[in-house]
């Protein structure tokens, strides 16, 4: 009997023996395989980029995981406790397995065979930190082996709160959220600070599974796990039991976060910062390196750049007549479905979609365009309204029917049932509402501050959500007469002076080749005569400054453009001095900058600061040194100056002297309606050929903005559409708000400049109390010529190819004595 049991005891041992050898080798391959648990210390998920306006306003997130890195000292408590009850009770007492937990889930997968019930994993959140970090979602037990050995280590090398930490900014919430801060953001737009314990209840009730407790479709399984979640919270004696109730008794309140609540009118200018960054760092850096971009962005300045440029655009459209529907729709028994499923402009919030119900000869009755949910699905409400027949008139008036004009007598032949429309509400009331028309016609704006090249305002169109396409920086249009500045202020520099006179006379130039003779005309077609170059620009006279670019040299001209950014590559001919050349509202507005911060070089800017996730600086536009802005201690030294390093690229008196010119535009020139804002402005308007193009740029000391107006297929807009007609209004509308409380400050005058007194017409050095008299800003060693002369007159000596063909060519020539001066 005892050699019975010696054997059958030896039988064991050798079992035991060789199940402990194959648990060994199986452990000893598992380690093999173990990822190396320490990378964990230098974890760095990817997090939101996130865009700021001036002031700290949000204007935009991007990401692919929609992530807030969050330290969990950061962390409430009560955050964390919601946490710890929901996944692992025992988180603080365990060793990264939790013993009791896999023999409980032991008992009850036994339990639940054959019953179709998924098998409980009894995972601590140190084992989920294994998995998610270092492991596959695989369900095997090699991985679940390797995921215990794992959470043991990862015990030993990290503490509690690290471990919790690196779970909290993992884990996927569901709706795009990752990470304890975005889901808080995602689900409540709130801080996690601000969560109450329901909605901290139900976030932690989220990682379980996401789609089984989603807020809306899933709403009873969504309120039963959060409720289990504060009873465990209680039961842990992390809440008090009347905090428990109370918390149960509150719905959800989900408060799903809209993109809509970025700030308003900044889309065109968060996506050209969003062009710049991966341009700057790459695509990864944008949506996974959580960088935090400060822009130069003035929200108030952008909603007034925004107003006043669609408003212009809208009233310029509306003389041009209605063009018919937006859609047409079937009403079918429910018009809300068909509506709903349009796509209307989300960036032009004062105007609402809407569908025609009834037309009569008083007005339209009309269903307007359901809301959207929370959840994000149409809203089963439907609301009507009615638009009267005087405001549609400006339809009933013109109509542009397969390229017919037309009108009206009622609004009957205006609108038809089902026709899709935009209306606007009248102010005071829920029902009456005005009929509306996305404009054909486009336009831009920017506005910059000279001093730095902060671009504070820019509007790249009517709206983002009709068309991304930038018109500010993206589209290339010809700036005509809002180029000359630049030809004139070549021109200064190179010694000519604003009372220089030069021929506005017919003028013709033989091209060469197949380009034959190319004679360029005033607008007006008229001539003038000998005229002073502040004249000149003044009135915008194009031949006068042909002939001066002419004689000045266009390699002068393109190389003071390119100088200026306003074009890379300029080509030297001569129809390019009247801005037959393309290029952008941002250049031409950085160009003039140049002009009205005293000649420095500019480099515009959109991007004040950028930082990495750590908060470490990695960009700043702002590159001027200060060599002693870092002094420990006050010792009565001066303050410290910041060193201006940047190019003088134009003579600060040349720089004067062409500003004094442009003042003289809004004076008695192109732009005299800006007069009204009371205000030193200098600006110059530009039209081209055909009025395809209506342009104007203007500037104060202290701010410079360009506006642009035209169709995006270069279409003539029609007689009389000026830049002075179209672009300066827009200019004054915005201005006139920009300026609110804002300082009077007159133009920088250099030292030394000298203030003569001139002639007007003639140039010539005249008493102050004259009639003509103007007070002209000279150089020193320059001043009036002692004797008259004309830039132009060789043109039309004898023997000349070019003679006078016109009477006011014979007047021009009679009136000067020729030569240069």
């Amino acid at each position: 009997m005892v050699r019975l049991i010696g054997y059958f005891f030896g039988i064991g041992a050798v079992f035991m023996l060789m199940v402990a050898g194959a648990v060994a080798v199986f452990i000893g391959k598992i380690n093999k395989e173990l990822p190396d648990y320490e990378v964990l210390e230098k974890y760095e998920p990817p997090v939101m980029t996130r865009v700021h306006a001036s002031d700290g306003s949000l204007m935009a997130e991007f990401s692919r995981e929609r992530r807030l890195y969050l330290p969990i000292q950061a962390v409430p408590d009560r955050v964390k406790a919601a946490f710890v009850s929901a996944e692992d009770k025992n988180f603080y007492h365990h060793n990264g397995v939790d013993i009791g937990g896999v023999a409980r889930a032991m008992v009850n997968n036994v339990k639940g065979l054959g019953s179709g019930r998924r098998p409980e994993g009894a995972s601590t959140i140190t084992q989920q930190v294994a998995k998610n970090f270092l492991l596959s979602t695989e369900q095997t037990y090699d991985r679940k082996i390797k995921e215990a050995i794992l959470a043991m280590r990862i015990e030993q090398a990290y503490s509690k709160d690290r471990i919790l930490e690196l779970y909290l900014n993992e884990i996927f919430f569901g709706m795009g959220a990752y990470g304890i801060a975005g889901a808080a953001l995602t689900y409540y737009d709130k801080a996690v600070g601000e969560l109450t314990i329901s909605e901290m209840a139900y976030l932690a009730a989220l990682p379980k599974g996401p789609a089984n407790y989603h807020p809306f479709r899933q709403p009873e399984r969504a309120v039963e796990r959060r409720n289990y979640v504060i009873d465990r919270m209680a039961e842990n004696e992390y809440i008090t039991i009347e905090e428990a109730e109370a918390a149960k008794a509150e719905p959800l309140h989900v408060n799903i976060r809209q993109t809509a609540k970025y700030l308003f009118a900044s889309e065109y200018f968060t996506e050209e910062v969003r062009r710049q960054i991966i341009a700057k760092y790459g695509d990864k850096a944008l949506y996974e390196s959580g960088l935090s971009v400060r822009t130069t962005l003035d929200p108030a300045m952008q909603v007034m750049a925004r107003n006043s440029l669609q408003s212009a655009l809208l009233r310029y459209d509306e003389v041009r007549g209605y063009r018919g529907a937006y859609k047409h729709i079937e009403l079918g028994s429910d018009w809300g479905v068909p509506l709903g499923e349009i796509s209307a402009f989300s960036d032009v919030p004062e105007w609402q979609l809407s569908v025609v119900l009834n037309v009569s000869s008083t007005g339209a009755d009309i269903g307007l365009q359901p809301s959207r949910e929370a959840s994000g699905a149409r809203s089963k409400e439907r609301k009507q309204g009615f638009i009267a027949a005087d405001d549609m008139k400006w339809a009933m008036r013109v109509m542009v029917i397969d390229g017919k004009r037309t009108s009206a007598k009622s609004p009957e032949g205006v609108l038809k049932v089902g026709d899709v429309v935009y209306v606007s509400s009248k102010k005071g009331s829920e029902t009456a509402f005005r009929l509306q028309q996305p404009p054909k016609v486009e336009g831009a704006m920017v506005a910059m501050d000279p001093h730095t090249g902060r671009v504070l305002a820019m509007s790249g169109g009517f709206s983002f959500s009709e068309s991304e396409f930038n018109r500010a920086t993206q589209a290339y249009r010809q700036p005509g007469s809002s180029f000359k500045p630049f030809v004139y202020a070549a021109a200064l520099d190179y010694g000519y002076t604003p009372a220089s006179v030069v021929l506005d006379g017919p003028l013709e130039i033989n091209q060469g080749g197949s380009l034959g003779i190319w004679a360029p005309k005033n607008y007006s077609g008229k001539f003038s005569g000998p005229s002073t170059l502040r004249y000149g620009i003044e009135q915008s006279r194009n031949v006068m400054t042909v002939r001066l670019a002419q004689d000045m040299g266009m390699n002068v001209v393109a190389e003071y453009a390119e100088r200026f950014g306003i074009y890379d590559k300029m080509l030297p001919v001569l129809s390019m001095s009247l801005g037959a050349g393309e290029t952008t509202v941002l250049r031409m507005v950085t160009g003039y900058s140049v002009m009205a911060n005293g000649g420095r070089s500019i480099e515009p800017s959109m991007i004040d600061r950028i930082q990495d996730r750590y908060g470490k600086t990695i960009f700043k536009h702002d590159s001027r040194k200060c060599e002693n802005c870092n002094s420990e201690a006050w010792s009565n030294q001066d303050e410290p100056e910041l060193i201006d390093d940047r190019d003088q690229v134009l003579d600060p008196m040349t720089a004067y002297q062409i500003t004094s010119m442009m003042e003289g535009v809004v004076a008695r020139g192109t732009a005299r309606v800006l007069q009204d804002l009371k205000r030193p402005v200098a600006g110059k308007t530009g039209t081209t050929n055909d009025e395809k193009d209506a342009w104007f740029v203007g500037f104060t000391p202290d701010l410079v903005v360009g506006v642009y107006v035209g169709y995006d297929n270069p279409t003539p807009l029609g007689r009389g559409s000026t830049g002075g007609a179209l672009a300066v209004p827009i200019f004054k509308n915005f201005m006139e708000q920009a300026m609110v409380g804002k300082p009077k400050s007159e133009f920088r005058v250099p030292e030394g400049m000298m203030m003569i007194p001139i002639n007007r017409r003639t140039g010539m050095r005249t008493a102050s109390g004259s009639g003509d008299a103007f007070m002209e800003a000279f150089k020193p060693g320059t001043g009036p010529a002692d004797s008259y002369s004309v830039i132009g007159m060789g043109d039309f000596q004898e023997g000349s190819p070019i003679a006078p063909s016109s009477p006011q060519a014979t007047r021009a020539l009679s009136s000067g004595s020729g030569g240069l001066y």
